[in-house]
């Protein structure tokens, strides 16, 4: 396989670039990692976070709560609001209609 960045050297460095490109600077950041142990995702964060901006409405387990969690993490905001919808509201309210 050849470089991924000039494409004239066989490649023997990580993300598929020659020695020459790999250490070249700024190069290396152009080209993702191929390996199958690198990082993905939303990044592990372990800290203080902003609260998120404003409640969501979505009813746990949803597929739309989740959403919203997934976007919070994204963002490096809390997961959880305390004004979130939760099972237990929303049981009251459909008992008390009942």
């Amino acid at each position: 396989m050849l470089c991924r960045h000039c494409q004239r050297v066989k490649s023997n460095r990580p993300r598929g670039l020659c020695w020459s490109c790999y250490y070249k600077p700024g190069v290396r950041e152009l080209y993702p990692s191929t390996s199958k142990f690198a990082r993905r995702g939303v990044g592990d964060f372990n800290g203080k976070s902003s609260p998120a901006a404003q409640p969501t409405r979505a009813l746990p387990g949803t597929p739309e709560k989740v959403a919203v969690l997934e976007e919070r993490a994204r963002l490096g905001l809390s997961l959880w609001h305390p004004l979130d919808a939760n099972i237990d509201a929303e049981c009251g309210v459909l008992e008390a209609a009942g």
